[in-house]
């Protein structure tokens, strides 16, 4: 375990937001890192800086630990829910579309890109899609399917600079060790006015107020928890133009939903799957959003 200043502004001031829920000595592997992890509601201390606002762990497991993690993970049930993802995905890219104009094949990067099914979305669409990832499992998933993923993180990988005309995090800021050194990278990746997009939870939406400390996110995996505002600051201190950022739902199968639902609230949750499964509509893809999700669109400098 280590201890860790704030990413956003370096104070060394927070207050304990919500207390850990793990056990000494019951540290999760790389089955808690897991997308379709159901540890709901199992994380590590998580605080709040006094100065910045940023909510994030600490301590936390080091910067190796989680790395290695995440280099063994394996996610079968992902590849089963490939149909609610790629729903997700082509909705995502529609947005994103209409700020870049046609793909024509400009290269497109796809950070912490797990499987590859964005990447294959884009590249569906016309663009030159790359992704980057560090689990061995996923890399291999992805090249099977003859999709261009890079084994690594933006810090390990060799990646040309000032050469991508968009780069995507979907769902990974939250899982980084040092999102302000991600995004530095993404910036220096990018060309000259490109765009930077940026999917994660929200801890100051009105559903995740609500729930409090039984809000479904607080998570072992989730290591920081952004703000539309703590997300826009750091942006901004990373050298990018923030253009907008707004709640941005997802599609799920009914019975993956069911699954999840289940996992936080058995009493609801297994009687709803068994019905769903009774009545056939498992493979049913429907849209869910709860306002906690967010995706922010960001600028490098033209000049």
């Amino acid at each position: 375990m280590e201890h860790v200043r704030c990413n956003l502004c370096g104070a060394d001031e927070a207050t304990v937001r919500y207390p850990s829920t793990i056990q000494p000595g019951e540290d999760g592997d790389w089955r808690a890192v897991r997308c379709t992890s159901s540890g709901y509601g199992h994380h590590h201390t998580i605080v709040q800086c006094r100065r910045c606002g940023l909510v994030y762990t600490d301590p936390r497991p080091g910067r190796q630990n989680l790395y290695e993690n995440y280099q063994a993970v394996e996610d079968p049930l992902y590849v089963e829910e490939r149909q609610g993802r790629v729903l997700t995905f082509e909705h995502h890219l529609k947005p994103l579309e209409r700020l870049t104009g046609p793909p024509a094949g400009r290269p497109l990067l796809d950070v912490g890109c797990y499987t590859g099914i964005f990447v294959e979305i884009a590249a569906r669409h016309g663009w030159d899609a790359w992704g980057v990832e560090p689990s061995h499992w996923a890399v291999r998933e992805a090249r099977e399917r003859g999709l261009h993923v890079v084994q690594g993180t933006l810090e390990t990988a060799d990646l040309p600079p000032a050469y991508f005309d968009v780069v995507t995090l979907w769902d990974v800021i939250e899982h980084l060790p040092d999102p302000r050194a991600t995004l530095v990278q993404a910036h220096r990746l990018l060309k000259p006015g490109g765009l930077l997009v940026v999917h994660t939870i929200d801890i100051d939406s009105l559903f995740a107020r609500l729930m409090g400390g039984h809000w479904p996110w607080l998570m072992e995996m989730h290591i920081y928890y952004f703000s539309r505002r703590t997300l826009r600051l750091m942006l901004e201190d990373c050298g990018f133009q923030v253009l907008s950022d707004k709640p941005q739902g997802r599609y799920l199968r009914l019975g993956y939903l069911m699954n999840r639902v289940a996992a936080l609230m058995p009493l609801v949750g297994r009687p709803a799957e068994w019905l769903v499964t009774r009545l056939r509509l498992r493979h049913v893809a429907v849209p869910v959003n709860l306002g906690d999700l967010f995706t922010a669109y960001a600028r490098k400098s033209p000049a």
